[in-house]
């Protein structure tokens, strides 16, 4: 719930505090942010002409998601993300990793910063303690200065010098990204979008001012359908980039079931 996050969240304007009137957001300099009639606000500010994952996009992943198949990642990230306070999903997508994080401790709140309009509405409903908000990643976050204790940053974007100013002196920032085994035997089959070697370097490189504190490497395999396939694909970078008309004659071709292998790291990060 919106309200629930309230007291973490700032004007992207002004940087004062927020208070609700109506059905909408404002704050003391009289800007106004109207909520959406799907539970979620947008605090954008500026002209932010990216807009994010399309609709079929984030049904794809939350197909994909729904069913369990990144069941290991989710336990991983949860693993990692214990203690109390705030916590903040940078590119929060469909809200389900936030989500399992906030089952784990009962009275914890979550933000799920996304810019995908078909996302938020997802993560509007994806947990009672969770309040989901338009924003751009690359721009000032609508966020007060040290208020987060966790940040989440799966599969998403990074911007290491917004998440150093929102989390509190003592916070720590979870980063969940791929190896470049992560999905290999689709890759290859299907001419995908690779993960380089040097992966994890470029993850530590795009985050100066903080320093990794522990790693945990998941991987495993996944037995899935041709369809299951087609939205692991389709909830995917690579999704830009095909027609889907021709991915599913090449997906048709495929082995049933495909073997698949999963394969993260999910790293912790304190500030320097």
């Amino acid at each position: 719930m919106l309200a629930d996050i309230l007291p973490y969240l700032c004007c992207p304007h002004c940087s004062a505090g927020l208070t609700v009137s109506g059905g909408s957001l404002c704050c003391g300099s009289g800007h106004v942010f109207d909520v959406a009639r799907q539970g979620y606000v947008n605090l954008l500010s500026g002209r932010t002409p990216v807009t994010g994952d399309t609709a079929e996009m984030v049904a794809a992943r939350d197909e994909f998601l729904s069913a369990g198949h990144y069941a290991p990642i989710v336990a991983a990230t949860v693993a990692a993300s214990s203690g109390d306070g705030c916590v903040l999903d940078l590119g929060a997508g469909t809200g389900h990793y936030l989500a399992a994080v906030l089952d784990a401790v009962p009275d914890r709140v979550g933000i799920a910063l996304e810019i995908a309009k078909p996302a938020l509405r997802r993560a509007a409903r994806a947990h009672p303690r969770l309040g989901a908000v338009g924003a751009d990643t690359w721009r000032r976050l609508p966020v007060r200065d040290g208020a987060i204790s966790l940040a989440l940053n799966v599969f998403a974007p990074r911007n290491a010098t917004e998440t150093a100013r929102v989390l509190a002196p003592d916070g720590r920032l979870v980063v969940v990204a791929p190896t470049r085994t992560h999905l290999r035997e689709v890759v290859t089959a299907l001419d995908l979008l690779t993960v380089g070697d040097d992966k994890a370097a470029r993850v530590s490189a795009s985050l100066p001012g903080f320093a990794a504190s522990t790693q945990d490497r998941r991987e495993f395999s996944m037995s899935l359908t041709h369809e299951e396939v087609l939205a692991l694909v389709g909830m995917g970078p690579s999704a830009w980039h095909l027609d889907r008309a021709a991915l599913r004659v090449r997906v048709s071709t495929l082995p049933k079931p495909v073997r698949v292998t999963a394969s993260v790291t999910v790293t912790t990060y304190v500030k320097e």
